[in-house]
């Protein structure tokens, strides 16, 4: 004959076991109780746009950012330091730029396809720009003749590439806003 505790160790199990099985049975029913499977769908696709929306949203704002980080008058003021020389200057301005852009690459998966372009052509823009004035000065020179060049270069475009990319990441982002 099995001794008081033997019977209450029995009874706890068996009560854990029916208590288990009721808590399985009532989530079965909650999570098959759509009737209506499109309905379902319409939720589904609502709840992952109120998770996907967001990520999208600031996206697009870390693209603006590195766009505006990578303009040559924000760039040059981060990266130049006394005693640089062109050559400094410019391996450290091109090193920035790509640092820049591989850390902000994952963001290509929630912007469109031309988002993410007008981010490439700046960036590869910049880097060109930066190149080819560097590359018309002597290397030793003072990184400031570098400097110099490229903010008056900018200075007498219209548009300067970070702009357009801006304008271009901009309009993509207030475009899915209207679309929600």
């Amino acid at each position: 004959m099995p001794s008081s505790q033997e019977l209450l160790f029995i009874l706890i199990i068996a009560g854990a076991v029916v208590l288990v099985i009721w808590t399985l049975k009532d989530t079965l029913k909650k999570n098959g109780k759509s009737a209506d499977p499109a309905k379902g769908d319409t939720a589904a696709k609502a709840g992952r746009q109120e998770v996907v929306l967001p990520l999208q949203l600031q996206a697009y704002e870390r693209l603006v950012l590195f766009v505006e980080r990578i303009n040559p008058q924000s760039l040059i003021s981060r990266v130049n330091q006394p005693g640089f020389s062109v050559l400094d200057m410019q391996i450290g301005m091109v090193s920035n730029i790509k640092s820049e852009y591989d850390h902000n690459v994952s963001q290509q998966i929630y912007v469109t396809p031309a988002a993410w372009e007008a981010v490439k052509t700046v960036k590869e823009q910049t880097i060109s720009i930066i190149n080819q004035i560097a590359l018309k000065l002597p290397p030793d020179a003072p990184s400031i003749e570098l400097n110099k060049q490229i903010l008056e270069l900018f200075m007498h475009q219209r548009e300067s590439p970070a702009d357009i990319a801006a304008e271009i990441i901009n309009a993509e982002a207030r475009k899915l806003m209207r679309e929600q």
